[in-house]
């Protein structure tokens, strides 16, 4: 009978502790039962960023102007515009080079384009979300791993508050240090963007080969 008792009064005590630490969490982090953004599902042109948390969020301070185009350095050291890139449609995506998984298959994927439109007229261009430690040589060495045409396949670096800028108001693309959505930004020639890709889709990538196509015809 005293065993049972004991029991139950644990029982009591652990429900109340639970409880009241739920209760008492700290208002700036999420809770045991909080949902977090993923990229298990990424946002759609439109969607509502208001609930993703960010400790620095891309919005611009006040007064500052919202970003139109953008430059940042290459593998090669270069400073590449986005100016440079108007005249043929070009493949973003954000990446970083310790990342052992999601962006490795994500590269994959974009040497499987580089090998299929070889020498046609249309160029990627990865960006990295840990710029301090993608460096123009790290990205190099990066960038030889998957045989990635330096005509071709751009590996770009910058500040990264930038690239938290460039993501959000040019291409629509919640990044932040190593972290980045698992899309593919198709721009047009025109400078344009024409649509959003999930590369880990078989049939958004097709999808996507067949709009190049077209561009590189003159039909997009």
């Amino acid at each position: 009978m005293r065993m049972l008792v004991n029991v139950a009064l644990i029982l009591i005590v652990g429900v109340s502790l639970g409880m009241t630490m739920r209760a008492f969490r700290p208002a700036n982090g999420p809770g045991p039962d909080d949902v977090v953004f993923t990229n298990e599902d990424p946002l759609l042109e439109g969607d509502d960023f208001s609930g993703i948390e960010n400790p620095e969020p891309a919005k611009p301070p006040e007064g500052e102007a919202w970003l139109s185009r953008f430059e940042l350095t290459e593998r090669s050291g270069e400073t590449i515009r986005s100016e440079d890139l108007v005249g043929e449609p070009y493949i973003v995506s954000f990446f970083f080079s310790t990342c052992p998984s999601i962006c490795v298959q994500q590269n994959q994927k974009i040497k499987e384009l580089q090998d299929e439109f070889e020498g046609q007229g249309v160029r990627f261009v990865a960006i990295s979300v840990d710029p301090e430690t993608d460096t123009p040589e790290q990205l190099r060495e990066y960038a030889a791993r998957f045989g990635a045409d330096p005509e071709q396949w751009l590996f770009m670096t910058g500040d990264l508050t930038y690239i938290r800028r460039i993501g959000a108001e040019i291409f629509q693309q919640p990044v932040d240090q190593k972290f980045h959505t698992e899309r593919f930004v198709l721009v047009d020639p025109a400078g344009e963007i024409e649509g959003f890709y999930t590369w880990s889709e078989p049939v958004q990538l097709e999808r996507l080969k067949e709009t190049i196509s077209g561009m590189i015809e003159g039909e997009g």
